[in-house]
């Protein structure tokens, strides 16, 4: 049996523990990630889900151990300021979003520490000082776009016979988009390719854009950025309206109706990007933590789209793709 004594201490104790338990349970009290989407919820819905999943895995239960506040800019540059100040006025302990947005959250604040899930050029683009020491309160992961530009271009010479004219679709107003539409360009004329490039800065541009394609490109190259996530149902639908044969950078596009995509897996580095958090809260300092590359690249064709194109996906090919809608 427990004493009068000991039951005293022991209520007192417990009593002292109510608050704690209390203050626990309030979200303003969790560590909190303010979590900077640059496209819409629906179209982030893979990645969001990837960086929750990993999130869980090392730990955190949100809600309980952990906050995420989402905002969405919706394909609108001119949002993610408007965001992050909203983050910085919340003192939230971490912010995570894409390189896309990262530029935007670094003008806003240089102690709050900040992880890009995804970068095209984090140091062409002055995330970062140096990818194995960032240096400042910006790390992450890059995906690498520019490299894989070749590799989209010989994928598009094996589907589509007798291509000699490609356009090349990019977010005029992000200076990465445009670095690796310029690197592509290089490349396809390289190959002796005639290029068209086509520069759009707002979902408006998009159907001018397509205005008369079929007659000046055998098919088209479209760079990944917010902008094109945000409109990717209008673009699927221009394309196939043009019947043009088009490649991407990520999935989300070929699930939809898009012939190809070839590109590192970005949930896969959006689970990952969670590691980063995780290692920030527990006290690293970003500016320690080296900026990493893919580990996982999707090759995903539609031969539903392929078909509707009348082109022949040869069965080689089709064993080399991770993923193949049909």
């Amino acid at each position: 049996m427990i004493g009068r004594r000991e039951f005293v201490t022991l209520l007192g104790g417990a009593a002292a523990a109510w608050p704690l338990a209390g203050r626990a349970q309030q979200p303003g009290k969790l560590p909190t990630i303010g979590f900077l989407g640059a496209a819409t919820a629906s179209a982030w819905g893979p990645y969001t889900a990837a960086f929750a999943a990993g999130i869980r895995e090392l730990g955190w239960i949100e809600g309980r151990t952990i906050a995420i506040e989402y905002r969405w800019a919706e394909g609108r540059p001119d949002r993610y300021a408007e965001i992050a100040a909203e983050f910085v006025r919340r003192k939230v302990d971490v912010i995570v979003t894409s390189g896309t947005a990262a530029g935007a959250v670094k003008l806003a604040t240089s102690t709050i520490p900040i992880v890009f899930a995804v970068a095209v050029e984090p140091l062409s683009s002055g995330l970062v000082a140096n990818l194995a020491r960032p240096g400042g309160n910006l790390t992450g992961l890059s995906s690498q776009t520019g490299d894989l530009g070749g590799k989209r271009l010989d994928l598009l010479r094996e589907v589509v016979p007798g291509l000699r004219r490609l356009a090349i679709m990019g977010n005029a107003g992000y200076s990465a988009s445009m670095l690796e539409m310029g690197e592509v360009a290089a490349a396809a004329r390289a190959l002796g390719f005639e290029v068209v490039i086509l520069e759009v800065r707002r979902a408006e541009d998009f159907a001018p854009a397509f205005e008369g394609l079929r007659k000046r490109a055998d098919a088209l190259y479209i760079s990944s950025e917010s902008l094109i996530s945000a409109n990717r149902v209008r673009i699927i639908i221009l394309a196939l309206a043009a019947r043009m044969p088009t490649i991407y950078g990520e999935r989300m596009h070929v699930e939809l109706g898009g012939l190809m995509a070839y590109g590192a897996n970005l949930p896969d580095l959006f689970r990952r990007s969670a590691e980063y958090v995780d290692k920030i809260l527990r006290g690293a300092k970003p500016g320690d933590l080296p900026v990493e590359q893919p580990t996982k690249f999707d090759l995903i064709i539609n031969l539903i789209t392929a078909k509707a194109l009348g082109l022949e996906v040869s069965p080689t090919l089709l064993a080399r793709a991770d993923e193949v809608i049909e």
